[in-house]
């Protein structure tokens, strides 16, 4: 055995063959792992994708989205001092990329969306909307659909409630 490992490291004479070794080596013994080992790991990855998959299923069908805006309430008529209040931060961060009408721009038009989502999945794609695009199916279908990840533009729960009701105050004309 000595013989043969004084003959592998004579033919090593770069240092690249011998990180060649090196990695081969590595790969040999970390696919040598114990049948227990494997058995003990594999319910952590299971638990883990379950979590998921829950957490994905539980958005999907409440409606609601990914968040922290688990509840909105929304009176019949529209509250015109928020949604006034509303149109002013729409226009300084929505803008660029959405139009109030059907047409797309960067993102999708926002004409009838209040009447295709439900007031918190609303505001949660603005205040979160990485995490939207990351784990609720329709903001993944979004996201698919317009190739582009909304902006994160740290706007607040409060501002984006005066965002909602000037999306429903331009809703309630059509």
């Amino acid at each position: 055995m000595k013989k043969q490992f004084s003959s592998i490291v004579n033919t090593i004479k770069s240092p690249l063959r011998m990180q060649v070794v090196v990695i081969m080596c590595a790969a040999l013994f970390s696919g040598c792992s114990s049948e227990q080992k494997e058995t003990a790991s594999k319910p952590e990855y299971t638990l883990h994708e379950d979590a998921v998959a829950e957490a994905e299923k539980e958005a999907a069908d409440n409606g609601f989205g990914v968040g922290p805006v688990k509840n909105v309430e929304v009176g019949t008529e529209i509250d015109q001092a928020l949604a006034t209040s509303g149109k002013a931060i729409f226009d300084g961060k929505c803008t660029a990329c959405h139009q109030l009408s059907d047409q797309k721009v960067v993102g999708p038009g926002l004409a009838g969306v209040t009447e295709r989502r439900k007031p918190e999945w609303i505001m949660n794609m603005i205040v979160n909307p990485e995490e939207m695009t990351k784990k609720d199916p329709t903001a993944k279908k979004l996201l698919a659909e317009h190739l582009t990840q909304m902006t994160n533009q740290n706007v607040t729960e409060s501002d984006a409630r005066a965002i909602l009701e000037y999306l429903r105050q331009n809703d309630s004309k059509s």
